[in-house]
């Protein structure tokens, strides 16, 4: 079987701990998850001309990924978070707000690659500037005018969203994955009232913005997806947690490769849920590289 080709759209960036830093941004995590199950996958985003910026791209050709789409930002350096770490451990995300990813532009080689791929991901914190919002905009319509699958990722980061920002994301996009945190929000962007039950207000979601899908992820609890059929539920499993920074990235690549190899969504969930669940066990966002 051919391997689904993926485009993954947004914010490569490294999270500045006390003591160290950590590679990460969701739709990088993303792109090396489903690297890891197989897929092909290009990533589009900008880096500084800088040793962070380097070290990115390093890392992310470690897992595989295509990075000839990758930008180098000429006015702002490689991505950060700034996290610092409270008494009990907590930690307080500061996301700096100049940074090379907000510098992608529309390419011919974008035009070029996004009609042959399968499928786009895509998030919100990766439009909270100007060139990137126009450029996955860009990119989104010309997948759809090619029936290229877009998968939405709801990531929403204080203060970098809005209501258009949310809407347009949704009604841009093919399949929808939220978590039960963004259930309200997301409802309130589309002016939908808070049903009763969740799986009455992501069917409604998926009516309104005209998708193939939505799925909400609830941590340990598990999943849940709306479809055409009705509403799927997959209780989480059991695991000895390390660390959760990454697990909805890994459930997201799970869920799009199953959906792109036409899985049955029964199965789809379950297993986005187990890889969620394996996440958990090894610290960091991705696994040891495997290249």
């Amino acid at each position: 079987m051919t391997p689904p080709q993926i485009i993954s759209f947004g914010e490569v960036l490294w999270d500045i701990f006390p003591d160290r830093q950590k590679f990460g941004g969701a739709p990088a995590n993303f792109a090396c998850h489903a690297a890891i199950l197989g897929g092909k996958v290009a990533m589009v985003t900008a880096v500084g001309n800088d040793q962070r910026g380097r070290l990115a791209i390093d890392t992310l050709t470690g897992y595989g990924i295509e990075t000839e789409l990758i930008q180098f930002s000429s006015s702002n350096p490689t991505g950060i978070v700034q996290i610092e770490l409270d008494a009990f451990g907590k930690p307080k995300f500061t996301i700096e707000p100049n940074s090379a990813w907000d510098d992608v532009v529309w390419n011919s080689n974008l035009a070029e690659h996004i009609p042959r791929a399968d499928a786009v991901y895509f998030g919100t914190l990766g439009q909270r500037h100007e060139p990137a919002r126009s450029t996955i905009h860009q990119a989104l319509e010309t997948a759809a005018k090619s029936n290229v699958t877009r998968f939405v990722d709801i990531n929403l980061r204080a203060p970098f969203f809005n209501k258009d920002s949310i809407t347009h994301s949704i009604m841009s996009a093919d399949l929808l994955k939220l978590s039960d945190e963004e259930l309200l929000p997301v409802c309130q962007a589309l002016n939908i009232t808070l049903e009763k039950s969740a799986e009455a207000s992501l069917q409604h979601i998926k009516s309104i913005a005209d998708l193939e899908a939505v799925v909400m992820t609830s941590g340990e609890k598990g999943a849940m997806l709306a479809n055409a059929q009705g509403t799927l539920i997959q209780p989480g499993f059991p695991t000895e947690v390390k660390d959760t920074v990454g697990a909805g990235d890994s459930f997201a690549a799970a869920f799009l490769m199953g959906w792109l190899q036409g899985t049955p969504d029964d199965q789809i969930l379950r297993n986005a849920c187990h890889t969620a669940s394996k996440t958990c066990t090894h610290w960091g966002a991705v696994p040891t590289q495997p290249h």
